[in-house]
């Protein structure tokens, strides 16, 4: 009897103690995104008080409403949902969906989630079989209306199948419901949607194709840090050798990128719904860190902005001018401690080694994103660095790193003049960002989505990034005519002045455009 009571305790002691070797803190310490270096002080970010949303096909489980299994990890849950309704005990339960939200919010001493503190709310859309995208509208909606309408992120690890849309002719052209819901409620309810990419399957590339939010892919490590996109990411294009017919119906028309940002999600460990470790892999379980990074952000914004109401602005709340900060923060080639790479932690690889110097994105102004690594990793301390610069407005003197939220006419140029000259050799990375615009049909004026209503796409105007010299020489550009996202990344030339130029181009829908800028250059 003694035999069998050691051999039982050994059987479940060596699960708990052992798991910190392989689990879900490398993917957030300084070999993934670098979030445990936030939670410690002087920074002590855990993502308090901030609300962020997590939408699935199921939820996961909460005490006091569903019956736990005995070894079941508790996560800090705000309330559950299926659909608009409050969830009902022991229905819609969901692995997929419990290890996607400890990834968030997981609050074990040590296998913390990205954002221990942060306050998820959770929608369930159901198990249904057919025209699921009324209902998943319908789910999300409710989850961004939650927190007294202040939902800052909303984590999308499932999609939809191009197969399962009602359309004569389905494509990825960002006007499936779904995904024009997710980017009109993304300005409308001022919501950073963070969506799983697709993974070259044929799965679920319904709302990949939205414009409004982020778009991740996944990498394994290499050398011991993450920063290699997987192989099973939809990361070639429909011309690669590798192309399939399944792959090319994954890839966005008209040439727009699909991904933004990369994020870990190979060889991940989670709590499941029965208390066990499990190994996990793909885009489900990059987006979640992506979400918990919103929330250390938004904190961190929070913060500053009680200390100082009179000298910060509310603006950083803007998905806007979060995505903007993500994705100009993001790693791409490593910084050997000169600062010419912006103090960046890693290079990232794509599936083939090319650095991002050997991407179209780098060798073509009218291509903002890498098709493969978006603009590169997630690196939520650089983010965090990015924040804490602070707002500078056009017209003026700004430093080496900052951003703003503005608005601008059609045929007009915003200039931001760098107060220093910049370093020959060095590189800037600026990004620019801004909405499409989805409006709702709304048929009767309740200003929310009703099943049945539809929605309507307005279209995308046009705006162009430039770094310029003091001469209006072009140095650097970044031109899509496709993508609500300008992106450069580009060496000086000489050590001189510039300054960043911000232009309206092409008036397609409204005559003036709101957008987000951030930057990061290198002073002399």
């Amino acid at each position: 009897m003694k035999r069998i009571l050691m051999a039982l305790i050994w059987g479940i002691v060596p699960p708990l103690f052992c798991f910190p070797v392989r689990a879900l803190h490398q993917s957030l310490s300084e070999v993934g995104i670098n979030a445990t270096r936030l939670h410690q002080p002087p920074y002590d970010l855990r993502g308090r008080k901030i609300a962020i949303g997590q939408v699935e096909i199921g939820r996961p489980m909460q005490f006091g409403l569903d019956k736990l299994p005995p070894f079941h990890r508790n996560l800090p849950l705000v309330r559950l949902f299926y659909r608009n309704m409050v969830a009902m005990p022991n229905q819609y339960i969901d692995d997929h969906a419990a290890m996607v939200a400890s990834i968030m919010v997981g609050n074990e001493k040590a296998f913390s989630g990205v954002a221990p503190s942060a306050h998820l709310y959770s929608g369930a859309i159901g198990f249904v079989r057919r025209n699921a995208q009324p209902e998943e509208c319908l789910t999300t909606q409710h989850i961004a209306l939650q927190n007294n309408n202040d939902v800052r992120a909303i984590n999308l690890s499932f999609g939809e199948s191009l197969l399962r849309d009602d359309r004569p002719l389905p494509q990825l052209d960002g006007n499936a419901l779904f995904t024009q819901c997710l980017d009109w409620s993304a300005r409308v309810h001022n919501v950073l949607y963070v969506v799983a990419g697709n993974q070259g399957k044929g799965g679920i590339p319904i709302p990949t194709d939205h414009y409004n939010g982020i778009t991740t892919a996944y990498t394994m490590k290499l050398d011991g840090v993450f920063r290699k996109v997987d192989f099973a990411n939809l990361s070639v294009s429909s011309s690669d050798k590798m192309g399939s017919e399944l792959i090319k119906r994954e890839v966005n028309v008209g040439g727009r990128r699909g991904v933004s940002l990369l994020a870990p999600g190979n060889n991940i460990q989670a709590y499941n719904i029965e208390g066990q470790l499990q190994n996990i892999q793909g885009t489900s379980f990059a987006a979640p860190h992506i979400t918990g990074a919103i929330a250390l952000l938004q904190e961190g914004g929070d913060r500053i902005y009680g200390r100082n109401p009179d000298n910060w602005s509310l603006d950083y709340r803007r998905q806007e001018v979060m995505k903007a900060i993500l994705l100009n923060s993001a790693d791409k080639i490593e910084d050997y401690g000169n600062g010419d790479f912006l103090g960046m932690s890693r290079t990232v690889l794509t599936q083939k080694n090319q650095t991002w110097l050997q991407t179209s994105a780098y060798q073509n102004p009218a291509i903002p994103m890498s098709m493969e690594m978006g603009t590169g990793h997630l690196n939520v301390y650089r983010a965090y660095q990015q924040l804490i610069a602070g707002q500078w407005k056009p017209e003026e003197s700004v430093p080496a790193m900052g951003w703003n939220y503005s608005s601008i006419k059609v045929n007009h140029h915003h200039h931001y003049n760098l107060e220093k000259p910049l370093k020959a050799g060095s590189f800037v990375a600026i990004t620019l960002t801004w909405n499409r615009l989805v409006e709702l049909r709304d048929y009767n004026n309740n200003q929310i989505y009703d099943m049945g209503e539809v929605f309507i796409d307005k279209g995308l105007n046009d705006l162009n990034l430039y770094l310029v010299s003091e001469n209006d020489q072009v140095i650097c550009s970044s031109v899509s005519q496709v993508d609500s996202v300008e992106h450069i990344f580009c060496p000086i030339p000489k050590t001189d002045q510039y300054q960043i130029k911000v232009h309206f181009k092409n008036q397609v829908n409204q005559p003036s455009q709101d957008y987000a800028l951030a930057w990061h250059t290198v002073g002399e």
